[in-house]
């Protein structure tokens, strides 16, 4: 059996747009419960808990119990060693410049 690497777990992890959907209700409000991540979802509790499995083994996320709740957390430094490997060697100006350059166009294009 091949077993994954730090890296190749954040970057299966991230693979999945479901479990960047639930980073993202993260980012925009951390330390939520299961019930809570599961709204809005279009995925059973199950699917949900089996994706939070995957970005914790990621450490993506970390929980903490509080009583009877789980609380789950973005844990963004993953995120960062990625990027300061693949992505930092370049010049900032110019990637940001190009990203810029793509919000623009793809603003234009919803216009």
């Amino acid at each position: 059996m091949v077993t994954l690497n730090d890296e190749q777990k954040v970057f299966k992890a991230l693979a999945d747009a479901s479990r960047r959907k639930l980073l993202d209700q993260l980012r925009k409000k951390n330390g939520q419960p299961l019930g809570e991540l599961c709204e809005g979802l279009e995925m059973s509790r199950q699917a949900v808990t089996k994706h939070l499995v995957l970005l914790e083994e990621a450490n993506l996320i970390v929980t903490k119990k509080l009583g009877r709740k789980k609380l789950h957390y973005l844990n963004p430094e993953p995120i960062y060693e990625i990027y300061a490997r693949w992505i930092d060697k370049f010049e900032r100006r110019r990637i940001e410049a190009l990203h810029d350059l793509k919000q623009a166009l793809e603003e234009n294009d919803n216009d």
